[in-house]
């Protein structure tokens, strides 16, 4: 039996992961470093594996390899959220291609997180367990990450308990970074979830809006992913 895994102080079942690589010794290590924090994991080796047992076992989180053989993970990206099934499921791509157009691509496909090989297991448990985080806070209303609090029922921001004043857009903005601590999000996508697809603004209104958290915050706590978007990291 699997054991069980506690988020905010409550003990949850374990979460389903799966992970598909046609590496044997990358699914051997991510398993090895999942299992023992008490995640349920699932392997696949090629793209149809991976789509068959996602539909099978029905995972919480599931990591792709980009370059698969049969079906590539971005090809298994788009069938899954394509289903109503798959909508609010995690996704992570993992690839050897480090270039802004591949990390682009993944993204518009509906991916929540993407991570450079070489992987350190440290790290990938890390970005893991931030995305499990993310989805337990969101019933709460409340984003804490370590001095940082988002109350987004009573519209605060908190740096050091002491309030801090944002206009709506940027607290808006800080929220949507702040929910996927080291996730890249891409200018439009920044655009259409807090302008929306019918309201028509410049790039420059979201450097701008993030200049502004900056000062207000006065913590280094938005990163500039140049020629691509914005992630948050503390």
């Amino acid at each position: 039996m699997t054991s069980g895994q506690t988020f905010n102080g409550m003990e949850t079942k374990a979460k389903k992961v799966l992970i598909a690589d046609d590496e044997p010794d990358i699914l051997e290590i991510l398993k090895y470093n999942l299992s023992n924090k008490g995640y349920e994991v699932i392997t696949a080796k090629d793209g149809d594996e991976a789509l068959e047992k996602a539909r099978r076992f029905n995972p919480d989180l599931v990591v792709l390899d980009v370059m698969m053989p049969k079906k590539t993970g971005v090809e298994v990206c788009q069938l899954l959220r394509a289903q109503a099934a798959f909508k609010e499921t995690l996704i992570i791509f993992l690839t050897a291609v480090n270039d802004d157009g591949t990390q682009i691509k993944g993204l518009e496909t509906g991916a929540d997180d993407y991570i450079s090989k070489p992987i350190s297991p440290g790290v990938f448990l890390s970005r893991v367990n931030a995305l499990f985080r993310r989805l337990n806070k969101t019933e709460t209303k409340i984003l804490k990450i370590e001095n940082l609090t988002i109350d987004t029922e009573r519209f605060v921001v908190q740096v050091d308990g002491k309030d801090i004043v944002l206009a709506k857009k940027e607290f808006e903005l800080l929220y949507l970074l702040a929910t996927k601590p080291g996730r890249v999000f891409l200018r439009n996508e920044i655009l259409n979830q807090v302008w929306g697809h019918d309201v028509i603004v410049g790039n420059r209104t979201i450097d701008v809006h993030i200049r502004k958290i900056r000062q207000k915050l006065g913590v280094d706590c938005i990163t500039t992913v140049k020629g691509v978007g914005y992630k948050f990291e503390l």
